[in-house]
């Protein structure tokens, strides 16, 4: 209560922003490092210059700051904290106000695994799919990272850091050690990829698996959930029991140009969510993570980055439209879209109109390849960081720069591509949707849907 007066004295909110509550359903879709360069080279990619990806005709817009506690550019972890507990969080922090980041210790079998946050370090902050449980809601979480990852973790658990993937898996298994009690009876559906957090050590066929020999998806199972490994196994899968779905056995899902038959896609898997959770009377909350925007951009890797905003895309315009299904004109349900940071990615050069955004720079006039001031070709799409960048320049052509693996150049040789410390964007749209506008914190927007839908 304190916090809020004094948000409300600051100005940040007003009343209109706590109207009677409209949303009985929020999903809330993340776009990891999602920022607006991002979305201005996955537009023209796929829809060229005059188009739109799908989620950019929504009525509402906003910019978000993305500052965390402690850093001018923000981690996943805080950033996705702010979205989902209303509070600013340090850097690598996992839902926790006030806590200083520790590496986890690493166990006998060498991974990081034991939280070290200690007596005293920061304390817990609720988090909207927590207060969404606690009123009856169901409540589920998709992502195409590791189940464990900074963004689906923030939604429902709490370590000082985010690294402790051992000890948040074990966090969102009911009934035992070490779990969150305030997820009730537990997270409804659960998906995304790592395995090997949730199943025991085994030195030659899991080598990154749980020292304690736990096994988490057997645990799940003896609660009642439906378990998954595979998209056969999720489209299998009915309303009335829980489901958790893990596809890939100790790494991310697969970048959407690359992604093996037997994982689902993002639609596939937002959808599955949305048609389990649905069919609770009390209404949902979802979040759903376009996760390897980040990791491609990470790597200084446009296209892969492109076609999983694309993707991404899909995924958000299947969700509204299934939702309109179930709720015409979305009366009841809110829908949000944002990211939770950017990229030090950028549009340079002046390519012509028309031109491919992956491709070298052309000159308007003659169409032949523009050179920089040493005489070398270059791309429209570069890095202000990241692990590409020559000692000498050397021409690129467009085969070499159109392919599905070439890595941008970069200004700052670091060991990989660091998150931008820019606003995002925010696009929003029925129930409670008004408020969504200007220039917010990420904060903010924890409330503006916590009063949307009463929680």
């Amino acid at each position: 209560m304190k916090r809020l007066s004094t948000l409300l004295l600051a100005g940040l909110f007003t009343t209109s922003a706590f109207a009677a509550p409209q949303a009985k359903n929020i999903i809330f879709f993340l776009g990891d490092g999602m920022g607006p360069t991002t979305i201005a080279a996955a537009r023209i990619f796929k829809h060229g210059e005059e188009g739109f990806l799908n989620f950019e005709r929504l009525e509402r817009t906003a910019r978000i700051k993305t500052y965390s506690n402690d850093f001018q550019t923000t981690d996943s972890a805080p950033s996705m904290g702010a979205y989902m507990t209303g509070v600013k969080i340090n850097q690598d922090g996992i839902s926790m106000k006030d806590a200083r980041a520790i590496d986890p210790a690493k166990d006998a079998n060498g991974n990081r695994t034991v939280d070290q946050c200690g007596q005293n370090n920061g304390y817990v902050a609720p988090t909207i799919l927590e207060l969404a449980k606690a009123r009856g809601k169901a409540v589920g979480a998709v992502t195409t990272t590791e189940l464990t990852h900074a963004t689906p973790a923030s939604t429902f658990s709490h370590v000082c850091h985010r690294d402790a993937a051992y000890t948040i898996a074990r966090q969102i298994v009911p009934g035992g050690e070490g779990y969150n009690v305030a997820l009730k009876d537990g997270v409804d559906v659960l998906m995304g990829g790592g395995r090997h957090h949730f199943t025991p050590y085994d030195k030659a066929a899991n080598p990154k698996g749980r020292a304690d020999g736990r096994d988490l998806m057997a645990e799940f199972e003896a609660q009642g959930y439906a378990v998954g490994r595979t998209r056969a196994d999720m489209m299998s899968a009915r309303p009335g029991r829980k489901f958790v779905g893990i596809y890939s056995a100790d790494d991310h899902l697969d970048y959407s140009l690359a992604r093996r038959p037997e994982q689902p896609t993002l639609t596939d898997m937002a959808l599955k969510a949305i048609d389990l959770l649905s069919k609770d009377p009390d209404g949902f909350f979802l979040m759903v993570e376009g996760g390897k925007i980040d990791h491609a951009l990470h790597d200084n890797n446009a296209r892969n980055a492109l076609a999983d905003t694309v993707a991404f895309d899909e995924a958000i315009q299947a969700a509204i439209d299934r939702m309109r299904q179930i709720d015409p004109g979305l009366e009841n349900t809110l829908i949000v879209i944002t990211a939770d940071h950017d990229h030090t990615m950028v549009l340079n050069g002046y390519p012509k109109r028309g031109s491919k955004v992956l491709d070298i720079v052309h000159d308007y006039a003659s169409g032949q390849p523009k050179k920089d001031a040493d005489g070398k070709t270059f791309t429209a799409l570069v890095f202000g960081n990241g692990k590409v960048r020559p000692d000498v320049r050397a021409d690129i052509d467009s085969a070499v720069a159109l392919g599905d693996d070439y890595q941008q150049e970069a200004g700052v040789h670091t060991v990989y591509e660091s998150h931008g410390g820019g606003d995002v964007k925010l696009y929003a749209v029925g129930a409670g949707s008004a408020p969504f506008k200007g220039t917010m914190e990420n904060t903010q927007v924890f409330y503006l849907m916590k009063a949307a839908a009463g929680l």
